[in-house]
């Protein structure tokens, strides 16, 4: 079972063999693919694999990933295959962006991870955005331009996680239900029988 990702046949009589049982892959701009297994916690070779020229990471976690002594880091790595047996993931194939060689990773899983990039270039002008193009909000999910509510990754919210984003939407979609209540309800009147009318 093959999963190609690109338009153009795997060239087999180039790929170089390589095993390991883990790997985090960047498979696109924004995913990237890891496979793990409990063999890498017990120190086998784990090489991560960046579509990009560099890492993008900040840097106190690209010094702590260097100092683990079982990772590879490979950089300008396009992914083109996920391979199978049809019960689970054997292997990928990936293509060095810079000499167009290609190479073979025997895994034992794939995990997608998506990258920490928010997509927010369209909010310029419009809501108040961090320096790293992330919606400023306060404690409750209001942003800049009042009645308008953000929550998740795209967030200045610390720590991308998804339980901390599906509360943060919980918190700014009651901060939202509270503002429409407090500006949509009419102003307060005295009914005519208590004025004396």
């Amino acid at each position: 079972m093959r999963q190609n990702f690109s338009d153009e046949p795997s060239a087999t009589s180039s790929i170089s063999p390589m095993r390991s049982s883990t790997a985090w892959v960047r498979a696109s701009r924004c995913e990237r693919l890891a496979a793990t297994r409990s063999g890498a916690l017990a120190g086998e070779r784990t090489p991560l694999l960046e579509f990009d020229g560099k890492l993008r990471a900040d840097e106190v976690l690209q010094r702590k990933l260097r100092s683990l002594p079982n990772v590879t880091i490979i950089t300008s790595a396009q992914t083109t295959e996920v391979l199978g047996d049809g019960q689970k993931v054997t292997g990928l194939v990936y293509k060095d962006r810079v000499g167009g060689d290609s190479h073979r990773l025997e895994l034992e899983g794939i995990f997608v991870q998506i990258g920490l990039l928010p997509n927010t270039e369209w909010l310029k002008g419009t809501l108040e955005l961090s320096p790293r193009g992330e919606i400023v909000v306060d404690e409750r999910g209001q942003t800049s331009l009042p009645g308008v509510f953000a929550a998740g990754d795209c967030t200045t919210v610390p720590y991308k996680q998804i339980v901390i984003a599906v509360g943060e939407g919980a918190k700014a979609s009651l901060a939202a239900f509270d503002h429409l209540i407090r500006t949509s309800a009419p102003a307060a009147s005295i009914p005519a029988e208590e004025v004396g009318a």
